[in-house]
């Protein structure tokens, strides 16, 4: 059994990505050229937005859109304590201060009510600037963006939505990756649309930002490659990848979604009475799905349930199992004013099973029969 079962997704789609790869292979073009700048159209339309640029990777997404907004020494940038390194980590790489969050126990993603006393804390007792603040779609679902861009409209921060896990998911009509200011995914291949390695994108409804974004991830380019109007970073989606997404985007759109929430639905209602808490999508919400992630009861030893179901072939993910604000990394310099409880609550008890479009009904009904031996 695959966590995320990629092979099975080839398999399902081999003869039109084979051909989309051998064509790109055969053009002779490698960096950027048509099936970049026709992947960048359709992300754009699909996501419903007036620009993307696609970028080498996710991480490289956030930093653009940082450096677009000239974020550095002395900002301060509000960043989930719950969520992968990355988003706190393109900060600091700036120089900036990540100030860390806590989280809604039900949906993993930010507390608005936390992001409004981080930042009270921040402009009270300290010298640093409230810059932007950087929710974070997570698990393919989108942050509760109803809340959180009045507050942040309210504290004149800028809104950088973190859509690497939750391209496809939606509120109500309106797409992840359109809610910020700008907004950022990637397509690493775990990922709800994810490619044959590294790749990642940003978006905008601004031209200038587009336009900035752009230069900085082509060495801070002016009016061509070799004219450097500034110092920006090398990060260029390859052909390949673009020629590989193209094809991926259309079973995306056509099935994959609705075909991973009925994966979602399979899990709720088999899971239901187990004794785990299971991921809660608000109504008016669509989650793309990129984890199906459960809590485990105080007491539960995950480590243990770990091992019995890695025993029966079944392979199980933590995310995430420590905080952002307790990562070395940071050192003393990382700011969590609430200190974060919910976080550390989480770090002790999640659990992710094995999750995607292409999982079968028999491997879903394993994992469920085995945990509920288990639990």
């Amino acid at each position: 059994m695959e966590f995320r079962d990629l092979r099975a997704q080839y398999a399902a789609m081999r003869e039109e990505m084979d051909e989309a790869i051998l064509s790109a292979v055969a053009a002779g073009r490698f960096i950027g050229g048509g099936p970049v700048a026709g992947l960048e159209r359709r992300l754009a339309d699909y996501v419903g937005v007036r620009h993307c640029v696609a970028c080498a990777n996710g991480t490289d997404a956030l930093q653009l859109a940082l450096m677009a907004w000239g974020v550095g020494p002395g900002d301060a940038v509000f960043v989930p304590d719950f969520t992968f390194f990355s988003t706190g980590e393109v900060v600091a790489a700036i120089g900036a201060t990540p100030v860390f969050v806590d989280v809604l126990e039900g949906t993993y993603n930010i507390d608005p009510e936390s992001l409004e006393n981080a930042y009270d804390y921040v402009t009270k007792h300290t010298g640093f600037r409230p810059r932007a603040a950087i929710p974070v779609d997570l698990f393919g679902q989108p942050a509760d963006y109803g809340r959180i861009l009045p507050l942040c409209d309210d504290l004149g921060l800028l809104v950088l939505e973190d859509g690497a896990q939750g391209f496809g998911g939606a509120i109500g009509n309106k797409r992840a990756c359109s809610f910020g200011d700008i907004a950022t995914t990637s397509f690493f291949p775990a990922k709800p649309l994810g490619c044959y390695g590294d790749g990642g994108a940003v978006f905008t409804d601004d031209d200038g930002w587009a336009e900035l974004i752009h230069s900085y991830a082509v060495h801070g380019k002016g009016s061509m490659k070799y004219d450097n109007v500034r110092v920006g970073m090398n990060s260029r989606l390859d052909t390949i990848q673009a020629a590989i997404l193209g094809v991926k985007l259309t079973a995306f759109e056509d099935h994959e979604v609705a075909d991973v929430n009925e994966r979602a639905r399979w899990y709720d209602e088999s899971l239901a009475g187990s004794g785990l808490a299971l991921p809660r999508v608000p109504e008016g919400f669509l989650s793309s799905w990129a984890q199906y992630t459960v809590r485990l009861p105080e007491g539960a030893d995950r480590d243990a349930l770990q091992v019995r179901l890695r025993e029966e072939g079944i392979p199980t993910m933590v995310y995430y199992p420590k905080p952002m604000h307790e990562q070395l990394a940071f050192g003393e310099a990382a700011l969590a004013p609430d200190r974060c409880p919910v976080t550390k609550r989480l770090c002790k008890s999640v659990l992710s099973l094995p999750m995607g479009p292409y999982l079968s009904e028999e491997d879903a009904r394993k994992v469920v029969e085995t945990i509920a031996s288990c639990v």
